[in-house]
């Protein structure tokens, strides 16, 4: 199966589904949303009450002690209020804590004590939109809100006791725990060939560590909660694998992120939390020293900025058809630019874009770089190749105010380029980031998590069911995708399924249609890795392909999702 064929999801014969045993993935999905989404929240207690008495105070209190008040000399005006707060009510007071479980959620509680009045409820959520309620005495009380977007709002609770004119109120600042994303031109934070970014130009060595600078680096501002790096490991001697991760107080995953084999340079877009000194680390597996080289592309801040939205992998651009650029091969060290706003199903005005980048028959070795359609080519690069090699990677990239990218070939011969969208970031989208600790869904070569065995077949696909009943507003996930022991040449596909998983002893799901973008790419013997923004659908439901027409084995590990509630 040639290269050509490899990169344009060409299959036409029916696949027949894999699945896995749905109930450990969902369980763990689910675990890790509540983990990743409970935040410290905030808790106000009573004492921290403040009393307001109302005009008509004296009168309200005179109306309600009148039957039980002995008669009295006519006070002063301050003494008439100061008595009547102190015998309206004089219970009142409300305490307030505020949690969330979901990404843009909030689960208030509020503990009204109270003598046996009627009390109206007011709950600002620092918004612009209230709440409101009844209650009567010492109560409890529990309320739910999801915000438009990330950010810090200040809650409000007041509660009022007209029978004797007072006033209590309390609340504080709740902070999201979902995180927007703000594009970065892509800008390099790390190479330890030259020494940018490390003590000095040094290999790191075999399962050793670099130490990557993001807060306050190439204005990425403190605060940062988690960083889109493309990361490429080079001047490999043997196999390994490199794992990234927050680094300082936390506890390294059994995850990776990329793999490598001797004398190849491999790349990978890599979404990582941000440890609270503001570095992250990279992890080299293998045995063997590597250099490891680190792009920023993007940031996550719990402040608003650009949510998500997910789509059906789409097409834009294959230069081998003439769809989205000039037909014919890229030239050498030349660039094209191609519209991604306000084309199928992609509003103008995003601020960045999801894609999947493929070069395929390339005539020498090289590397890509997308980049916003109005800025000059960066000096970082999103993939790199060898001649004859097919070569795809996740690629997030800012776009001009034109809804343009443009994609650069920076070898010195020419080749193809594939470009498919799987999504893209904006004001208006709402899906805020969640990073997970990263944990895995699927190993076809071993029975667990759920898979009872088998390889992952040629001209197949798997199933796998993500997102529980209790998650809602699931907008994608992100994962790592990693196939090897691969037999022959083909490509991964990616993609929501159009139907739910079967009920236990139920018929089978109808076939999935085979969809016609690729994720990443394969020849024989090599192990490949990709991070996907998939998509589950309305069925939270995820579908991975086979095309290639020799069995493989198929290796996912979740980071993060996108949620908008």
């Amino acid at each position: 199966m040639t290269a050509a064929l490899v990169a344009a999801g060409l299959g036409i014969i029916p696949g027949t589904a894999q699945a896995a045993d749905p109930v450990p993935v969902a369980a763990g999905v689910a675990e890790a949303i509540a983990k990743a989404a409970t935040s410290e929240g905030f808790h106000s207690p009573a004492d921290r009450t403040i009393r307001t008495t109302l005009p008509g105070a004296a009168a309200a209190n005179g109306k309600a002690n009148a039957k039980t008040a002995a008669p009295q000399s006519a006070p002063s005006a301050q003494a008439a209020v100061a008595a009547a707060d102190a015998g309206a009510n004089p219970a009142l007071a409300v305490d307030v804590s505020g949690t969330s479980y979901t990404a843009h959620g909030i689960e208030l509680t509020t503990l009204i004590t109270s003598a046996d009045f009627a009390l109206g409820v007011v709950i600002d959520w620092g918004d612009g939109k209230t709440d409101t309620a009844t209650a009567q005495g010492t109560i409890e009380l529990h309320h739910s809100h999801t915000y438009d977007k990330s950010g810090e709002y200040q809650v409000k609770v007041t509660v009022t006791d007209t029978a004797n004119a007072v006033q209590a109120t309390n609340g504080g600042a709740f902070l999201t725990p979902g995180s927007d994303f703000t594009p970065h031109t892509p800008t390099r934070l790390l190479d330890t060939r030259d020494g940018t970014g490390a003590p000095a130009a040094a290999k790191v060595p075999g399962q050793g560590s670099a130490r990557v600078k993001i807060a306050g680096n190439a204005a990425v501002p403190a605060g940062v909660t988690a960083v889109a790096l493309n990361v490429t490991v080079t001047e490999t001697v043997d196999s390994g694998y490199v794992t990234a991760w927050p680094g300082a107080g936390y506890d390294r995953p059994g995850t990776s992120n990329l793999n490598y084999t001797a004398g190849r340079s491999v790349p990978n877009l890599v979404i990582v939390p941000v440890g609270e000194d503001g570095y992250v680390e990279l992890y080299n597996g293998g045995p063997q020293p590597v250099d490891l080289i680190a792009d920023v592309t993007g940031y996550f801040t719990r402040a608003s900025a650009g949510g998500y939205t997910s789509m059906t992998p789409a097409r834009f651009v294959d230069t081998r058809e003439g769809l989205g650029a000039p037909s014919g091969k890229l030239a050498a060290r030349s660039a094209f630019t191609t519209r991604i706003g306000g084309l199928q199903g992609v509003p103008q005005g995003i601020t960045a874009v999801a894609l999947n980048v493929t070069v395929t028959e390339p005539q020498g070795p090289g590397h890509l770089t997308a980049f916003s359609g109005n800025g000059p080519v960066p000096t970082a690069s999103n993939l790199n190749f060898v001649p004859g090699q097919t070569v795809a990677n996740a690629v997030i990239v800012p776009v001009a105010a034109d809804g343009t990218i443009k994609v650069f070939n920076g070898s010195w011969m020419p080749s193809h380029v594939v470009v498919d969208v799987v999504g893209y970031y904006s004001k208006d989208s709402k899906a805020a980031f969640l990073p997970f600790t990263p944990f895995r869904t699927l190993d076809t070569r071993e029975e667990a998590y759920g898979w009872p065995g088998g390889r992952f077949r040629a001209r197949e696909y798997i199933t796998q069911g993500f997102t529980p009943e209790a998650a809602t507003g699931v907008e994608a996930y992100v994962l790592n995708t990693t196939v090897t022991e691969t037999g022959g040449t083909g490509y991964l596909s990616v993609a929501p399924s159009p139907n739910p998983l079967p009920a236990e002893g139920g018929p089978a799901a109808p076939t999935a249609p085979r969809p016609g973008s690729s994720t990443l790419n394969w020849t024989a013997g090599e192990t490949v890795p990709n991070l996907v923004q998939a998509s589950d659908g309305d069925h939270g439901v995820i579908t991975f392909w086979n095309q290639g027409y020799q069995d493989a084995d198929l290796v996912l590990d979740v980071f993060g999702v996108y949620q908008s509630k």
